[in-house]
């Protein structure tokens, strides 16, 4: 499948007509659910397998950002096989109270997986958590980068952003199958 083929499929599988509020406040009549294409798990191995590419040589663990980041970094791992963290926004008081689940973080260099960027923020705020574990990041990736001033604000803390698909890409292709 053609990357122009996933990018038509991410937008008519995400892109939802109706009425919506968004956290803004802002009604608007289109909404993209980034969820439909996660929760489609032939589309999410598609984009995983072509995501492939986007790892940096030298990855020992792939961390997934809560809570889109989990699904995409379960299927990255399945293709790359690479062990996976799954990164909490705030560790919990109970169980094993720690932020970074799954694979050890520790002195690893470290991939941060999201779902989708926009202004970059989780993305920075959960790489100071994991550095602070003692991992080494120094590069992202993503389904979709919103093009929206994500990739600066990641480079201005010394994160590559490495994305799949760009809003750009949605918009050209995705355009040609709806009407």
């Amino acid at each position: 499948m053609t990357l122009a083929d996933l990018a038509r499929r991410v937008d008519a599988t995400s892109r939802l007509s109706g009425r919506f509020v968004l956290r803004s406040g802002r009604v608007a009549e289109e909404y993209f659910d980034k969820y439909q294409f996660e929760a489609d798990p032939v589309l999410l191995d598609a984009l995983a397998e072509r995501m492939v590419a986007l790892v940096p040589s030298g990855t020992e663990v792939l961390a997934g950002l809560e809570m889109g980041g989990i699904a995409v970094v379960t299927a990255l791992g399945r293709h790359t096989g690479l062990p996976c963290a799954f990164v909490r926004k705030a560790a919990k008081p109970y169980g094993t109270a720690r932020l970074a689940e799954g694979a050890d973080v520790a002195g690893r260099r470290v991939l941060v997986v999201e779902d989708v960027v926009t202004s970059g923020g989780q993305v920075v705020l959960s790489t100071g958590e994991l550095r602070r574990l003692g991992a080494r990041v120094d590069a992202a990736v993503c389904v979709i980068d919103r093009q929206e001033g994500g990739s600066a604000a990641l480079a201005a803390e010394g994160i590559a952003l490495r994305a799949l698909l760009t809003r750009a890409d949605l918009e050209t292709y995705g355009k040609r199958t709806r009407p």
